[in-house]
C-alpha cells in the first residue's frame, strides 16, 4: 500500500534540529502532526531558506530546500520547475493527501496549479503579512474562498477587505503545552517581549513604555525589571535608546535563545508586551497566556474577549494598562489555555477529510 503524504510548501524551514528560533510555530505544527498522525508522511519543500539547496531529515521528516527564490527571475523560474518536478515525483511515489502552503504567496501559486492538475486538495494558510494590501501574488493565484484558511478572524477580515475574497475557514494558531516546564515559584520579571528586533515589531515603543513606568511600584517592587528576547537589525538602535534613557539596570536585551528557554522566561513574567501594530495571531502571545502572564497588544485577533489579553488603542493606553496590572496586588497570573497545537492540527487535517481511524 502506498504511503499517505502531506506536502507542505513554505518560504523557509529550520536548517537543522537545533534551529529552534526559525518559525517556531510552524516547527511545533509539524512536530504535532507527527505526534497526532504518526502514520502520515510529511514532506516539506522550502523555497528560500535554508541558504543551501539539498535534502535533509528533520525529526524524521523529509525537507527539501531550494535556496532559489531571491536570486533573480531566472532562478525563480528554475525553482518553480524544480518544485513542480518534485511534486510530480511525490505524487507518483505515494498517495498525496493534499498540499498545504504557508502564506498566500509564491508557494501557494505552485501548490494551487499543481493540485488543480492532479485533482488534489490544496489550502493556503494565511498567516500574517500576506493578508495585507499589496500582496501581488493574490492576483496570480486567484484563490477561491474554499482554498483559503485564515489563522485568525482578524486575518480573514483583512484578506476579505483587501482582496474581496473571504477565507472559508479559520484554523487558529496553538501552543504545545508539553514544551512548558513547571510553573516558576516567583514571577521576577515584570515585563517581557519576545520576537525579531525589526521595525515591524516596534520595540522602540516597548522601551518607551518601560521608561514611562516608575522605577519602583510601592513596597512590593524594588524596581521594574524587563527584557526582550530576540535578535535583529534594530538591536543596536534599541540598546542606544535603553542607554540614553538610563534603563540599563531595568531593561535587558536578552538576545536569541532556544524556544524552550524563552518559554521559561514567560513563566517568570507578569506582563507580556506585544508592540507590533499588525499581527496575524502571534504564537508568543498564546504562549505567554499559557505561561500565566497578562498580554497587552494593539491587535484583536479573534474579535472576542480573551481572558488576560488586554487590547489597547495607543501607546498611552498600553502604559496605563501595564502600570495598572503591575500595581495591583490582586492581579491573577493563572495560566490561560486558549488553543493547543493539537487542536489546530486536527482542524487542519479535517479540511482534507483525513482521519487516523480511516487508515487501514
Amino acid at each position: 500500500m502506498k504511503s499517505k503524504t502531506l506536502v507542505i510548501l513554505t518560504p523557509g524551514f529550520p536548517a537543522d534540529e537545533g534551529d529552534t528560533a526559525c518559525l517556531p510555530a510552524q516547527q511545533v505544527f509539524v512536530r504535532t502532526l507527527n505526534k497526532v498522525f504518526p502514520e502520515l508522511k510529511v514532506v516539506v519543500l522550502a523555497l528560500e531558506y535554508p541558504h543551501y539547496a539539498g535534502k535533509y531529515t528533520w525529526f524524521g521528516n523529509t525537507v527539501i530546500s531550494y535556496n532559489g527564490w531571491k536570486r533573480g527571475r531566472i532562478q525563480k523560474l528554475l525553482t518553480f520547475a524544480a518544485v513542480w518536478f518534485r511534486l510530480r515525483k511525490l505524487s507518483e511515489e505515494g498517495e498525496v493527501v493534499g498540499l498545504l502552503s504557508w502564506w498566500c504567496g509564491p508557494c501557494a501559486l505552485v501548490g494551487k496549479y499543481f493540485s488543480r492538475m492532479k485533482g488534489l486538495r490544496h489550502f493556503a494558510w494565511i498567516l500574517g503579512q500576506d493578508a495585507r494590501e499589496g500582496n501581488q501574488w493574490v492576483r496570480w493565484i486567484r484563490p477561491g474562498a474554499d482554498e483559503l484558511v485564515a489563522m485568525s478572524r482578524f486575518l480573514s477580515e483583512e484578506f476579505s477587505r483587501n482582496y474581496r475574497v473571504r477565507p472559508a475557514f479559520v484554523v487558529p494558531n496553538g501552543v504545545d503545552t508539553g514544551l512548558f516546564g513547571p510553573m516558576a515559584v516567583e514571577r521576577d520579571l515584570d515585563i517581557l517581549g519576545v520576537g525579531n528586533l525589526t521595525e515591524l515589531k516596534r520595540y522602540d515603543l516597548f522601551v518607551r513604555v518601560v521608561a514611562g513606568l516608575p522605577a519602583g511600584l510601592g513596597e512590593r517592587f524594588s524596581g521594574v525589571r524587563g527584557g526582550i528576547v530576540g535578535k535583529g537589525p534594530e538591536r543596536d538602535r534599541l540598546q542606544g535608546m535603553i542607554d540614553e534613557a538610563g534603563l540599563g539596570e531595568r531593561l535587558k536585551l536578552l538576545g536569541e535563545m532556544p524556544h524552550v528557554e524563552a518559554l521559561g522566561y514567560m513563566q517568570r513574567t507578569k506582563v507580556f508586551l506585544h508592540t507590533s501594530s499588525y499581527e496575524g495571531f502571534s504564537t508568543v502571545c498564546l504562549e505567554a497566556l499559557y505561561a500565566g502572564a497578562h498580554v497587552i497588544s494593539f491587535c484583536d485577533p479573534m474579535g472576542v474577549k480573551i481572558e488576560h489579553w488586554h487590547v489597547v488603542g495607543s501607546e498611552e493606553e498600553m502604559l496605563e494598562k501595564a502600570l495598572a496590572l503591575l500595581s495591583d496586588p490582586a492581579t491573577d497570573y493563572t495560566p490561560v489555555r486558549l488553543y493547543t497545537m493539537e487542536e489546530s492540527v486536527r482542524a487542519m487535517m479535517g479540511l482534507y477529510g483525513y482521519k487516523p481511524e480511516a487508515i487501514s
